[in-house]
């Protein structure tokens, strides 16, 4: 078993609905994501998949979170843009693009600050 990790970054506002404090109002993060993904095999070149197939997905996703306002795009419109939230639905939307047979998005981490951070595993099986 293999777990492959990328990196990558972006940049949004967001507001917390009916939180009890500062984070309530419009504000901005630099968030920082890493892309978990198990392989259970290696490839005929000795990849369990290549970095350049999942850095280009989640750029994908990523373009669709990148220099908005999170609370006005459809993943967030009803339910509040919050870190915990932010990685499920990079999880989801990776678990589309990668998933395979021996292939599994395992976990994905994000982090609003360098000292603040999430990581989401999925849900049980």
């Amino acid at each position: 078993m293999f777990e492959i990790k990328i990196r990558d970054d972006f940049s949004a506002a967001h507001h917390l609905r009916d939180y009890p404090g500062n984070c309530e109002r419009p504000h901005g993060h630099n968030w920082s994501v890493e892309v978990a993904v198990f392989c259970e095999r290696l490839d005929s070149l000795g990849m369990g998949i290549d970095f350049r197939e999942v850095k280009g997905a989640l750029k994908e996703v990523l373009r669709e979170l990148d220099h908005h306002n999170l609370n006005e795009i459809p993943p967030f419109a009803q339910r509040n843009p919050s870190s915990e939230n932010i990685a499920v639905y990079i999880f989801e939307e990776m678990a589309r693009r990668i998933d395979r047979p021996g292939i599994k998005i395992s976990a994905v981490t994000v982090c609003e600050t360098p000292r603040s951070c999430v990581t989401y595993y999925g849900p049980k099986s």
